[in-house]
């Protein structure tokens, strides 16, 4: 199926039959309910994570009813070599690409936390590995005139909260560097959507399990899932139609 067929199977179980896709930041949080929610349509999912026993429970915990398929890689993508080592795997399993999910992140505070090489390795993780998987998927996209950029940004990029300097900068830059890839590349046919949730119930957040829980509950925190669903909502919709950005917010988070 070609993303052009999609809108011919929005309403059906397998929206994203046999497409391909690279979900970076893909065994924990949002990336691991994209990549099973996505892989559960129909799609070939490859994901992308750092560590070792988080990937082979994110591959455990896909069911064997799905209609599609997940595969793993371990890559530093905070490194050229990570992401190249990302994609030689994607050519490797994958038969093409069509979507790429940039995902990958690390959280941090201000700018009176941590050192330079601290800093160094959440823009390297945070911005350059957006980039540089972008730029890698693009050379793959571009053949077919067809592919679909999804960049999970954060609502910090707006909000801009105190004591949180570092980690707003590296998601000002994803709001900015979507907004003028999109300009870009859909000439070439390549659709870019720009995700900014609010706070979710990932490993991310400081609180207990219980402490989330409690707040997803309250309606004051969303889950994982809730964002899985959007980036596949973006993602089925008609040739015709982009979803440039979706802002995202628990119903009671005031900030």
């Amino acid at each position: 199926m070609t993303m052009g067929t999609l809108e011919n199977n929005r309403q059906g179980s397998g929206r994203m039959d046999s497409l391909s896709v690279i979900v970076t930041g893909g065994t924990t949080g949002i990336g691991r309910a994209a990549a099973i929610l996505l892989a559960s349509q129909g799609a070939r999912v490859l994901i992308a994570g750092h560590d070792g026993s988080h990937l082979r429970e994110t591959l455990d915990s896909v069911g064997e009813d799905i209609s599609g398929s997940v595969h793993g890689v371990i890559a530093d993508l905070s490194t050229e070599e990570g992401v190249e080592k990302l994609f030689s795997e994607a050519d490797s399993v994958l038969p093409g690409l069509d979507v790429l999910v940039n995902n990958a992140a690390l959280a941090f505070q201000g700018i009176s936390d941590g050192s330079y090489q601290d800093w160094q390795k959440v823009v390297n993780t945070n911005v350059m590995s957006y980039m540089a998987c972008t730029r890698m998927a693009l050379d793959r996209m571009k053949e077919k005139k067809k592919g679909h950029i999804v960049n999970i940004g954060s609502m910090s990029a707006d909000v801009r909260e105190k004591d949180s300097s570092v980690y707003v900068a590296t998601k000002s830059a994803i709001q900015g560097f979507s907004e003028s890839l999109r300009k870009e590349v859909n000439e070439a046919g390549i659709k870019v959507t720009l995700i900014e949730p609010g706070a979710v119930d990932t490993d991310m957040q400081p609180q207990s399990i219980g402490e989330k829980k409690q707040e997803v509950d309250e309606l004051k925190m969303l889950k994982a899932e809730d964002i899985a669903e959007a980036v596949l909502y973006a993602l089925s919709q008609p040739e015709r139609c982009d979803v440039v950005e979706l802002k995202i917010r628990p119903h009671l988070q005031l900030i």
